[in-house]
């Protein structure tokens, strides 16, 4: 498991509000903008940060930039009765991050728990999401669950992709600082 100081804590925590703040906009990205983040950051922020008061944070500033976005003109239709669940979806991130903290070591065979914390919560998250939506919009009143479910799939990849990248990134600096640290306190090897 790795322990951090309260700093480093907060450190991890602002790097992260940061890139909410720069990838919430645009789910899937495009040419000009990178993908949203909010996946990826709340199963990291699971794995980091220990407070629950980060959790909060997190939830309260990505309400608050989709109430800008929507403010300033962006289409707000996602905007609905199942936008609180919003809460159980990322909480599932957090709580596999959580997990995973538990599990983590510095050897290969962690990726294993690591890939299926990542892919059980990212799929729990979108068919929260995605279920609440539907059932909640008021946006499907005649259609099937299944028709809407065979739409929906097309989303699960990219949804699943982001969130597998941003995490990978995340392992590879984390890799990279726990070597660079490690190197450079007396008596330890690498």
């Amino acid at each position: 498991m790795t322990t951090l100081n309260t700093k480093q804590q907060v450190l991890i925590g602002l790097i992260l509000v940061l890139l909410m703040l720069a990838t919430r906009f645009h789910h899937f990205g495009s040419s000009l903008t990178l993908p949203d983040a909010s996946l990826a950051i709340f199963f990291i922020a699971g794995f980091y940060l220990r407070s629950m008061l980060f959790f909060g944070a997190l939830l309260a500033e990505a309400g608050l930039i989709d109430y800008v976005a929507t403010a300033n003109g962006v289409d707000g239709w996602c905007m609905s009765p199942a936008y609180m669940f919003l809460i159980p979806t990322y909480a599932c991130l957090w709580l596999a991050g959580r997990w995973y903290a538990r599990r983590h070591s510095h050897t290969w065979r962690t990726l294993v728990p690591l890939a299926a914390a990542l892919l059980l919560s990212t799929g729990m998250a979108f068919l929260i999401s995605n279920a609440s939506f539907y059932l909640l919009s008021g946006y499907f009143p005649a259609m099937r669950w299944t028709e809407y479910a065979t739409r929906v799939a097309q989303y699960f990849p990219p949804y699943l992709g982001s969130a597998f990248l941003y995490v990978a990134e995340a392992a590879m600096l984390h890799t990279l600082a726990v070597a660079i640290t490690t190197k450079s306190v007396p008596g330890t090897s690498a």
